[in-house]
Order: C-alpha cells, then sequence, then structure tokens
C-alpha cells in the first residue's frame, strides 16, 4: 500500500502540490492533469526520487525520505525519455547491469537476462548498441531493466509520449500484462480503459478519484473549462 499524508512540495517558491492526503491500493492506478498540475511530482514522490517538504509517502509502512534505499528496492520508476535509464553500451550489459545490486553468480545474470531479453523481443538484439534501438524498443529496455529487479510497484511516467502508434500499443500491453502494481502518469487517455482508479490533478491537487469513466469525463470538463477560460481572456 502507498500512503500519502499530508504531502505538499514546492520546486522553490513554486507550490506544485498541496496537502494530498490518500491511499494508493489498486493494481492500476492512472494520474492525468495538465501540464504543470503536479502529476510528474507526485510520482517521482512514490519511489523517492523527490521528498515532501511537508508530510509522508508511506511505502509499505516504509517512509521513501528515511527507509530510501527499502523503498527503492520495491517501487520501481520508468521515465517518459528511455535515454535516462539506459547507462550501458549494450542492450544485454544494461539489463546485466540492473542486477549487479544482488550479486548473483554470472552464470545466474547471464540466465536472466536472456529470458528477460526473450520475453521482450530484444533476444536479435542482444549485443546492439543500446542508444541505437528503436524508441519503442528502447522503452520495452528500459521496462524490462526495471522488471528484471521485481519490484512490487512500477511507476510510469508518461511512458508512450514519444513512440509511434504501434509501439504505444506494445507498451500498454506490457502494463496491461503486469502482476505488480502499476502506477501510470500519462496524457493518453485510452491507456487507462480498464484501469481500477484514475486520479485527476488540477493545480496542485486531487481534483477527481473515481473510476476511470467518471474520472476522465471531470479531466475533460476541467480541458474544456480550462480552453474556455484561455479563449476567453485571449491567450
Amino acid at each position: 500500500m502507498i500512503h500519502f499524508d499530508s504531502v505538499t512540495f514546492s520546486y522553490g517558491e513554486r507550490r506544485v502540490l498541496t496537502d494530498i492526503t490518500l491511499d494508493l491500493n489498486e493494481h492500476r492506478i492512472g494520474v492525468v492533469g495538465g501540464n504543470g498540475s503536479g502529476k510528474s511530482t507526485f510520482a517521482r514522490l512514490i519511489n523517492g526520487l523527490l521528498a515532501p517538504i511537508s508530510g509522508a509517502v508511506i511505502v509499505d509502512g516504509l517512509n521513501t525520505v528515511h527507509d530510501l534505499k527499502k523503498v527503492r528496492t520495491k517501487v520501481g520508476f520508468v521515465f517518459q525519455d528511455p535515454d535516462l535509464q539506459i547507462v550501458m553500451p549494450t542492450v544485454a550489459e544494461d539489463l546485466a547491469f540492473s542486477l549487479r545490486p544482488l550479486r548473483l553468480p554470472k552464470s545466474e545474470v547471464e540466465s536472466q537476462v536472456s529470458t528477460w531479453l526473450d520475453a521482450y523481443g530484444l533476444a536479435d538484439h542482444r549485443d546492439h548498441p543500446a542508444h541505437l534501438l528503436s524508441g519503442g524498443q528502447k522503452q520495452l529496455l528500459a521496462i524490462a531493466a526495471i522488471l528484471i529487479m521485481k519490484p512490487q510497484i512500477v511507476v510510469f511516467d508518461e511512458p508512450t509520449t514519444l513512440l509511434d502508434l504501434r509501439n504505444k500499443r506494445r507498451i500498454m500491453n506490457v502494463v496491461d500484462s503486469l502482476e505488480q502494481q502499476a502506477i501510470v502518469v500519462t496524457h493518453d487517455l485510452e491507456f487507462l480503459n480498464g484501469f481500477d482508479r484514475v486520479l485527476v490533478l488540477d493545480q496542485g491537487r486531487v481534483v477527481a478519484d473515481d473510476s476511470p469513466a467518471p474520472a476522465l469525463d471531470a479531466y475533460k470538463r476541467l480541458s474544456r473549462e480550462e480552453r474556455s477560460s484561455l479563449r476567453d481572456r485571449g491567450d
């Protein structure tokens, strides 16, 4: 379980999230909101990439500030841009790098790497330069590099934004198939069909929290109101 307890976050003097209190228990949770709504900041608080300026985020009883190392073993984070996560020259080396903290025998590392490459359709690219993969392949590699560590929770920050339709569908299918709890920040509303719960953020607050249909209706109304307000101001 993930618990936000009166969480507030600011970048300098700019308030991004204000007094967020909620529990995240469902298997598939989507997070939507306009640009600057605080949704990416919300995601980064879950695995301790950011720390609240007040309040606390608790993951399975662990505080993301005081118990950061333990939290990171439980919560994997997939960035919008997979190049931010690819750290080794080749595909196989990048997956093997994720396993280093486990100090596994070389034979076990090679076995696990082969298994995950097969599972994500990357076996033929084993020795390929990782940064020369296609966008979809890079995102699959980034996801595999997180999942190979067997986290209990996976947070995705806009995982399909840089992808074409075919690769968007591939990533959506991967997320749908996960056994782990998945929290997905996205602008792609189609992604959220079949999710258990959707949060709508606006100006740093949760303004809707429901199953997908009513939550997304609220988000669309909010978007229409914002566009109308901009037209009225002549922006």
